[in-house]
């Protein structure tokens, strides 16, 4: 009986790093399409996909308390988010007239800092710096990205300049008595 417990827990050990191994190699194949994209919305679009299974790989060196691992994979997401963000922005298109890649994009790194979020939250307070160092720069890109999707909104909405507080044919301040 003890041998089959003890068998049975190798097994599994070994399932389990097989497993890991091979989510690894996906991860690597995965990242290594992303790095050879040349369009921009189709890198864009890899990164919904990479992304996921980075968030997945984080989880599981979380679990196995792996925690500089978590850090290594958030940064490679945020390095990818900035490298799609870059060539969507030097396709020189206007995000809210063609949105395609920028939309998925924004809306994968929103998931990207909840993701972020809820590691940090659930980190030893050691491991958080540089953690809450990569959500501080997706919320920078995540904001970059909402203001070129919607620009045209933000220039109606802000002033087109200061008003002058007179002018020769209006004197400012109440009608004086005569």
């Amino acid at each position: 009986m003890v041998r089959r417990v003890s068998c049975g827990l190798w097994l599994g050990a070994a399932m389990m790093y097989c497993v890991a191994g091979a989510a690894a190699d996906k991860l690597s194949e995965m990242q290594a399409r992303f790095d050879h994209e040349k369009n921009p919305v189709r890198r864009a679009k890899l990164l919904e996909k990479l992304g996921d299974a980075q968030f997945d790989e984080a989880r599981r060196a979380f679990k196995a308390n792996e925690l500089s691992t978590v850090d290594t994979v958030l940064e490679q997401y945020r390095d990818n988010v900035r490298v799609a963000l870059e060539g969507l922005k030097k396709k020189r298109t206007d995000a809210q007239k063609d949105s395609n890649g920028y939309r998925q994009l924004e809306i994968h790194v929103r998931r990207g800092i909840r993701e972020a979020d809820e590691i940090i939250l659930r980190v030893p307070e050691e491991y958080q710096p540089p953690l809450q160092i990569v959500r501080r720069d997706l919320d920078a890109m995540d904001r970059q990205l909402i203001r070129m999707l919607f620009h045209h909104r933000d220039e109606q909405a802000a002033p087109k300049g200061p008003e002058p507080a007179t002018s020769p044919e209006h004197p400012a301040g109440p009608p004086e008595d005569q």
